[in-house]
């Protein structure tokens, strides 16, 4: 079981709860605890440790329904390969359609990563729908899956930055907040892939954080529920790991086959 939003998140609502009818900060927090499935704050505070993911495989079940997730990393640790992963196990599931939208890799290319995790899947069935328009964007999308999107559905963006290359596209930051209230109506699971920005690789620390998180143009990065940054020690490396939320404390380790080119 997994909560709604980090618990960062539900403090926030709780305060906000609390301004609006006057409740105790006792009584807002037990309330909230209670539409999570608790019967208390203090409940689901001892048990917030189980509200992570501690592999690959079981990641996908952290996103909710409404979720805008971002995935993130410097280029050749794997973020694409990563998520092309969760994508595949999506489909696996064989119960909604699932979407990639890219403006960064030819079809092909993802087609091939997509049979390095399961060499039978074909392209564009009911399934999964692969796209590579040159017009992606926030309203693109939206039209394109509106009158086949279920819930629970995933939809992929490959990637972030790109969406704010046109300048005929709204800006990024009202891009977002299309996708966010259009996953809240849908129901679906959008996932951002993003770029990292490359000062990271000056940095002695070489750990991405939030604060590495490629902007050109500003946006309120508190429209995203989950954020998973990746990282491996070198490109050759067959661990990463996968801090969430950017937090240190709340992070797992992945395993990358160079032979298949997979994470599992």
């Amino acid at each position: 079981m997994y909560l709604s939003e980090p618990i960062h998140a539900l403090k926030s609502k709780a305060k906000k709860l609390k301004k609006e009818t006057g409740m105790t900060s006792v009584q807002a927090l037990d309330q909230i605890a209670r539409q999570e499935g608790f019967n208390s704050w203090s409940l689901l505070s001892s048990r917030k440790d189980l509200f992570f993911p501690q592999c690959y495989n079981n990641l996908l079940d952290y996103f909710n329904n409404g979720d805008i997730v971002l995935i993130g990393a410097r280029p050749g640790i794997g973020k694409t390969t990563f998520t092309i992963g969760l994508f595949v196990k999506a489909i696996q599931k064989m119960t909604v359609p699932n979407y990639f939208f890219s403006l960064s890799e030819i079809y092909n290319d993802v087609v091939r990563r997509i049979n390095y995790y399961d060499k039978d899947l074909i392209p564009d069935n009911k399934f999964f729908i692969l796209n590579y328009s040159n017009d992606i964007s926030a309203d693109y999308i939206i039209r394109f899956t509106e009158n086949t999107v279920k819930e629970g559905s995933l939809i992929i963006i490959d990637y972030l930055q790109l969406l704010d290359e046109k300048r005929k596209n709204p800006p990024l930051q009202k891009q977002l907040e299309n996708l966010k209230q259009y996953a809240k109506d849908k129901k679906c699971i959008i996932i951002l892939i993003s770029q990292i920005s490359r000062e990271l690789e000056y940095k002695k620390e070489k750990i991405p954080t939030i604060k590495d998180i490629r902007l050109p143009n500003p946006l309120d990065l508190s429209l995203i529920n989950k954020i998973l940054l990746l990282y491996r020690k070198t490109k050759d490396s067959e661990t990463a790991k996968v801090y969430l939320n950017t937090n240190p404390e709340k992070s797992f380790i992945v395993n990358y086959s160079k032979e298949k080119k997979i994470f599992y």
